[in-house]
């Protein structure tokens, strides 16, 4: 709970706010990096002519299960949607010519979704439009990480560690 400082008789009423504490600030830190890093691939979408949900779809259809197809409950898994609005997502991006469905060989009552051609050429271009943005997010989660090692001590002087003893460090000394 912020702390009022100051003498509110003269004016001075400014709120004191305790610092945040370490999860708050690397919890803030990763959203504000994901979604700039969401909001520069939403442009890049768009500037391509197909909207952020179609590019993820593409995205789930070419990587999601490994087989370079999906079905559409395992994209609406992907997407975190319900069946039917990725059916109607499918569809509109069918239109376009990025996909195409047909029945799964195996068991006729799934419908398997899959990359054209003009559907894997855009996508390579989008994919490789964000190879720095990506790059960018992985430094900075990596330094994040490195941050929390830095701040704890070193494993020789933890608790319980027989090499961080002041007598242990006084006979490796000699």
């Amino acid at each position: 709970m912020p702390q009022r400082a100051g003498n509110p008789k003269n004016g001075n009423d400014r709120v004191r706010r305790q610092p945040a504490d370490r999860v708050t600030r690397e919890l803030a830190w990763f959203r504000y990096s994901l979604r700039k890093f969401l909001r520069f691939s939403e442009k890049a979408a768009r500037a391509r002519g197909i909207t952020p949900q179609q590019h993820q779809l593409l995205l789930g259809v070419a990587g999601h299960t490994g087989r370079e197809s999906a079905t559409i409950s395992e994209l609406a898994e992907f997407l975190q949607e319900r069946h039917h609005g990725v059916g109607e997502l499918v569809n509109r991006t069918i239109k376009l010519g990025l996909i195409q469905k047909s029945p799964d060989a195996d068991d006729r009552r799934f419908v398997v979704v899959a990359l054209t051609g003009k559907g894997r050429a855009l996508l390579a271009k989008l994919s490789e439009l964000h190879k720095s943005q990506l790059e960018q997010l992985r430094s900075g989660l990596l330094n994040m990480t490195a941050l929390q090692h830095k701040n704890s001590p070193p494993q020789s002087l933890r608790r319980g560690n027989s090499r961080g003893s002041r007598s242990n460090r006084k006979k490796h000394r000699a």
